[in-house]
């Protein structure tokens, strides 16, 4: 049965900038910081004019664009609680855009629309225990949510994070990770799909790390975000563990263009993945043949 649908945590009401209010124009954007996180992925920090802040929740997203080359869904990186007058977006180079994102430079400008979507229902996860199991770029996502739960911690109970990438080069945030391992607040694996010489940590695919946790499974939320594909074998990993599919959370996007629910190619049956998502639960996610 459907689950009962999360009312959508989003701020698509029109950023207004001079005199525009129009949720197709894109917002130019400057690039404060740019750095190389692994071959493929770079991180970039991002300021709107006058320093205006996102006002986005964990599992939102934004439009990137630039003129003459194209436009794409970003998820956001940066935490609510970290993101004041710039935030952050981890992307991979995977195209002709973000091919062309990843030669810019601090102070080179791009455009930006949104937050867009339905993110992570934070009021719901408070008081609760929460299990992430992000896989490959799922971690930067997964991070706004992680953040966001670190800096507030007094609000929420356990935190265990199961990360997975096909091989060591492809981690994530490798400092941050050092630093969630040093934390007694947070529980940390970390697996690899193929080891190369210097990995001494986990090797399997990421639900060989479930049987390392135990959970409650009453007072539990899980979310997961990375590859399609690995969705189905993760959520059968949190049903074994008694959630029930109104307890899992997942990141579903779905060939979203438009970001505001126009241009009809993210809809899967008779919801838009770009404003009823990416965050679904399980339960609404069984509703959709297409969706899994």
């Amino acid at each position: 049965m459907l689950g009962t649908m999360t009312p959508l945590e989003t701020t698509t009401t029109p950023r207004k900038y001079n005199g525009t209010s129009s949720i197709y124009l894109p917002t130019v954007a400057t690039i404060t910081n740019a750095y190389t996180e692994t071959a493929m992925e770079k991180v970039f920090t991002v300021r709107l004019p006058g320093g205006e802040n996102l006002n986005h929740n964990p599992g939102q997203f934004v439009m990137v664009s630039i003129p003459g080359v194209g436009e794409a869904p970003i998820s956001v990186m940066s935490s609510p609680s970290r993101t004041g007058e710039t935030f952050d977006l981890c992307i991979r180079k995977a195209g002709d855009l973000t091919g062309v994102l990843h030669d810019l430079v601090p102070g080179d400008q791009i455009g930006i629309r949104g937050p867009f979507g339905r993110g992570f229902p934070l009021e719901v996860f408070k008081g609760k225990d929460i299990l992430v199991a992000p896989g490959g770029l799922g971690m930067a996502p997964a991070r706004s949510l992680i953040d966001e739960i670190l800096d507030n911690r007094d609000q929420y109970g356990r935190l265990i994070v199961l990360y997975g990438a096909r091989n060591p080069a492809e981690i994530l945030f490798r400092d941050t990770l050092r630093e969630w391992r040093g934390r007694d607040d947070i529980d940390l694996l970390v697996t690899v799909d193929h080891p190369d010489e210097s990995w001494v940590g986990h090797i399997g695919v990421i639900t060989r790390l479930f049987p390392r946790v135990q959970i409650n499974p009453f007072n539990t939320v899980g979310i997961t975000i990375g590859p399609p594909i690995m969705y189905r074998f993760v959520i059968i990993e949190m049903l074994g563990k008694g959630l029930n599919p109104t307890q899992i959370w997942m990141s579903f996007e779905r060939r979203m263009k438009c970001g505001v629910g126009k241009c009809g190619h993210c809809q899967v049956n008779h919801r838009y993945s770009c404003q009823d998502g990416p965050a679904w639960t399980y339960a609404e996610a069984l509703a959709f043949e297409e969706a899994l």
